[in-house]
């Protein structure tokens, strides 16, 4: 889950999703055809020690104005394979975010489970929103500047299904793969089903007609066949995810499906660049449940909590949440080259961390949203973004930066993990 992402100029969010398959630490590198063991604790893991970084940051943006904070993670937090990590940020404006999210953590004696929480509180006083300006109105939203209240708080139980690189234990399956990536998940890659209760609010001032609260369960059957979540050169990522709030008195009832699909392929190195890499993302979502019940109580979730395009994501080159429905879909493509000059470690700032590579990048997406689930509205007048940027491995994590275009605006991001 990328914690962390600022935009500019227009706006600055925290994520509220991850893939499951993100890697937090390494682990040592397991092969997929190793023999499996009938315990988890048979195989030896490598000695470990906690380890804490942390760096200060100051910027500018619409939502924040001038904006100072800092982020610190601490890995190997009580287990080789779990982390903490921190954020908070406060602003000119009176602006305030705070993140906080416990990662990976395995109870002794269940084996194939991890489990994590994630909480993250927030308020904008000049926050950039795209919302209906009144109950029930149908088309386009409006920009609207405005105080916003955010929340969310989730809770993450992971099962490790014990085949392919998940038969050696739930944390070798961390790890980087080793060996040939094949397509079958009986014998390659790390299946997982992830459970994710999850709480979720947001009020906005002069906007107290629309939905604020979202609870429910989220459901999520990933395959992970990339041979490394960080920096990927071969394989993919497969995941399908059903999320359903179930209802209360005061709110509807709703359940949205996702799906989508990555594939990763190297291309040969030469003098300039040790690794060349074509990246690919399809995505597709849609809510069953938007046409059920009477005109003025359907079952739609909140604009907040339902399908979305826009972000540091999905379609970069808008803000966050820009268009909202039914449905979407998305096309990606991402050209990672791996230079061979590296001098980042000489650097001021840079030498106070391990930096042990970074990445350029150009990217391209075309996607569109719907009230319609179907091919021909989905395909519609489809939005294209497209930009470049940089991606470095900082203590072990992803940080990327990027400028992305559209022909309605452009953002700059920074933020951590790669998009897919």
């Amino acid at each position: 889950m990328s914690p962390l992402a600022f935009a500019a100029p227009t706006s600055t969010e925290i994520t509220k999703e991850q893939r499951s398959g993100e890697e937090t630490v390494i682990i040592e590198s397991v092969s997929p055809k190793a023999t499996a063991k009938s315990k988890q604790g048979d195989d030896k893991l490598p000695d470990y020690q906690a380890e804490f970084a942390a760096v200060p940051f100051a910027f500018s943006s619409e939502s924040l104005s001038t904006a100072f904070g800092g982020a610190g993670v601490l890995k190997h937090a009580g287990q080789i394979q779990s982390s903490i990590l921190g954020i908070g940020v406060y602003s000119t404006n009176n602006s305030w975010v705070s993140y906080l999210r416990f990662n990976d953590y395995q109870i002794p004696s269940i084996d194939q489970w991890l489990f994590s929480i994630e909480t993250y509180q927030a308020r904008f006083q000049e926050g950039v929103y795209y919302v209906p300006q009144q109950a029930g109105a149908l088309g386009e939203n409006e920009r609207t500047i405005t105080l916003g209240d955010e929340s969310y708080t989730k809770f993450h139980a992971r099962y490790i299904l014990p085949i392919g690189r998940g038969s050696q234990g739930t944390v070798r399956s961390l790890g980087r793969a080793r060996g040939d990536i094949s397509w079958n998940p009986l014998e390659s890659g790390v299946t997982s089903l992830k459970f994710s209760p999850f709480s979720q609010s947001r009020e906005l001032e002069g906007f107290e007609f629309l939905p604020e609260e979202a609870k429910g369960l989220a459901l999520e059957l990933d395959w992970d066949n990339r041979d490394n979540g960080k920096n990927s050169s071969q394989g993919g990522q497969t995941s399908f995810k059903v999320t359903r709030d179930f209802g209360s008195g005061s709110r509807n009832s709703w359940t949205t499906w996702e799906f989508e699909q990555s594939a990763f392929v190297s291309i040969d190195s030469n003098e300039w660049f040790g690794q060349q890499i074509l990246a690919f993302n399809f995505y597709l979502a849609d809510t069953p449940t938007w046409t059920s019940g009477s005109e003025d109580d359907l079952h739609q979730p909140p604009s907040f909590a339902g399908i979305s395009l826009g972000g540091f994501e999905r379609l970069r080159g808008y803000t966050s949440k820009r268009y909202t429905g039914r449905s979407a879909v998305l096309y990606s493509a991402e050209y990672r080259v791996q230079p061979r000059w590296q001098p980042l470690q000489e650097w001021p700032v840079f030498n106070l961390y391990d930096v042990p590579w970074w990445q350029w990048v150009a990217f391209a997406e075309a996607g569109q949203v719907s009230d319609d689930f179907n091919a021909s509205a989905l395909h519609e007048d489809l939005k294209w973004s497209a930009g470049f940027g940089a991606r470095f491995e900082v203590e072990s994590i992803v940080v990327r930066a990027e400028l992305a275009f559209s022909a309605e605006s452009n953002q700059f991001w920074i933020m951590v993990n790669q998009p897919f």
